[in-house]
């Protein structure tokens, strides 16, 4: 597999959110780069610049290529910019039209698409890594009075996170991640520990050390902290929406209510052997099989 990713681009920040960087090219340019690696399937992985730039190419070439819907990009555009929704799903629409195939991770993401006219639509789940995720015995944040919630994530209005902080909670508040919201968040919170982003082992760790992981988010396709979260034998908390509905379903691993901060007290009775068998549900290789099934080969 060939990845022509945004590591072989330059790159300018994205508007508003500085901290994603955008891939800027020319279809012709891609083009050229594609066939040079005479494939035989290609994969649309986002609707960003790389992304439209390969459509454009494989439309012209005749080539028949898939797509993934990975993040509810118009709620996003919204969030931002307060534009009417319908537009940035129109430019959706466009953009997953000429697929043969538009993967999603769950079922309740592909009906809503279906109802805003994508219909070539086929599931992909997501995995997580079981060995790096998983419970751990010796203690971490010891100083931290328990019961510990936790949040893993983009800083950032999209996510939500104001819900999280502003919810009553009799222990401690932690969150994991960077991103445009943090200095403003953080201001006028010391009781609220903001720890940056973390990555690896450490971040694993810091999922164990949680007595209950809080996903705020309306608006993410599906979440794949709370795989992680689960993994690593710690119960979710979040609101009864798309991602957190179809990771948590009927497991018992989870809570999720409209009252966020009720859902959180709740969680903190599952037992944590429950969250870990659900999230070994979610390997990578299922995921992987699941990926290479729904390509379209042309060659």
């Amino acid at each position: 597999m060939i990845v022509l990713g945004p590591d072989r681009f330059r790159t300018i920040r994205c508007p508003s959110y500085p901290e994603i960087r955008l891939a800027v090219t020319s279809p012709r340019r891609l083009g050229r780069m594609i066939d040079a690696c005479m494939p035989a399937a290609i994969h649309l992985a986002t609707e960003g610049p790389l992304g439209v730039a390969a459509r454009f190419h494989c439309r012209r070439r005749g080539h028949p290529f898939t797509t993934a819907y990975h993040t509810r990009f118009p709620e996003y555009v919204r969030a931002r910019w307060r534009v009417p929704i319908a537009l940035p799903y129109a430019f959706v629409r466009w953009f997953h039209s000429g697929a043969t195939r538009t993967m999603v991770a769950t079922p309740s993401i592909e009906a809503a698409l279906r109802e805003r006219g994508i219909a070539r639509t086929v599931r992909w789940s997501r995995g997580v890594d079981l060995e790096l995720f998983r419970p751990r015995a010796e203690p971490f944040l010891k100083d931290l009075p328990r019961p510990l919630a936790l949040y893993v994530g983009r800083v950032a209005v999209e996510k939500n996170i104001e819900a999280f902080l502003a919810m009553p909670f009799p222990g401690s508040k932690v969150v994991v991640g960077d991103g445009p919201q943090l200095a403003a968040l953080k201001a006028g919170r010391p009781e609220v520990r903001f720890l940056g982003a973390k990555h690896g082992e450490e971040l694993a760790r810091h999922y164990a050390a949680a007595d209950v992981f809080v996903f705020p988010s309306r608006t993410d396709t599906f979440g794949l902290v709370m795989l992680e979260a689960l993994a690593c034998g710690t119960p979710v908390a979040g609101f009864p929406v798309p991602g957190p509905l179809d990771v948590i379903g009927d497991s018992g691993a989870g809570i999720l209510a409209d009252d966020l901060g009720e859902a959180t007290r709740q969680a903190l009775a599952i037992p944590r052997d429950r969250c870990r068998a659900h999230a070994e549900t979610f390997s990578w290789e299922a995921s992987a099989e699941q990926f290479l099934g729904n390509l379209q080969p042309f060659r």
